[in-house]
């Protein structure tokens, strides 16, 4: 009995935290480059590495898996400033690059590394059903394909369902444009085949938040790209799902804005979660 009030006094004052958009000041701990995909290859012991920062006197955690963007060609994992002390657990997820790797490899790593989150975050007190996917640019489209395309992570013997919610910050839902650019196919001729988040569209059990830039400043008509994703998600019966455009802010700086639209968003997660008394 202790431990179930103790808690939910925790995850109390994590949703206040949330609330009043505070920090949450309890102490945090880090571990850094922890392998998550075994027998893959060289290239993959050498990239495929994540962090782990997490409260480490909360019980229940939720826990953000964040992919760094790059357009698949670079990029290194990273803990967003922005998600750090606000109860969270962040998951910052280094994965293979286009052109040294293939498309397959890259959405590969991303399903391992969430089913790292799946197998470990309980151990450091994080819930297994408090696990969210995010990322920003080609981190959104890897969010989008390993939420998307259950084939994934059934591989590592999880199932996308149980995801609590998906992020996905400015992503390309077409066959990603530096795919096209292997084929020799230029960024504003777009294609779609099944490496693309828009070929996978279903109804999902979780909410999603489409979040975007300024659509004068967005890259590729990408706030165009994720509105036509938005809708036909809605069209197939995906009511929680909301399309969030940030006037002003172009496709670098639009995380800024996105990390406190999470946040809360998570916070009223939690809210629901937490049994009345």
């Amino acid at each position: 009995m202790k431990k179930t009030v103790t808690t939910l006094c925790c995850l109390l004052l994590a949703a206040v935290a949330f609330a009043q958009g505070q920090m949450y000041r309890g102490s945090y701990s880090i571990e850094k480059d922890i392998p998550y995909h075994q027998d893959a290859g060289d290239y993959a012991r050498e990239r495929c590495t994540l962090d782990f920062y997490y409260p480490s006197e909360l019980q229940d955690f939720p826990t953000i898996v964040w992919f760094h963007g790059g357009g698949l060609e670079g990029g290194n994992k990273e803990i967003p400033a922005a998600l750090m002390d606000s109860g969270l657990g962040v998951i910052g997820v280094n994965y293979r690059l286009l052109p040294k790797a293939t498309i397959q490899e890259c959405i590969d790593d991303a399903a391992a590394a969430v089913a790292w989150a799946f197998r470990e975050v309980a151990a450091r007190g994080g819930s297994p059903d408090r696990i969210f996917v995010a990322g920003h640019s080609a981190g959104g489209y890897l969010t989008d394909m390993v939420v998307l395309d259950k084939s994934w992570l059934a591989k590592y013997g999880v199932d996308a369902d149980k995801i609590a919610g998906a992020f996905p910050y400015s992503a390309q839902v077409l066959t990603h444009y530096n795919v096209r650019k292997l084929d020799g196919i230029g960024p504003l001729e777009p294609r779609l085949d099944e490496t693309g988040p828009l070929y996978h569209v279903r109804k999902l059990p979780m909410p999603m938040l489409v979040l975007s830039g300024d659509r004068e400043l967005e890259l590729y008509g990408r706030y165009e790209e994720q509105a036509y994703f938005w809708r036909i998600m809605k069209l197939n019966g995906n009511e929680n799902i909301y399309l969030y455009e940030f006037d002003g802010y172009d496709h670098g700086s639009m995380p800024y804005p996105a990390h406190n639209v999470v946040k809360r968003f998570i916070r009223g997660i939690l809210r629901d979660q937490i049994p009345e008394r």
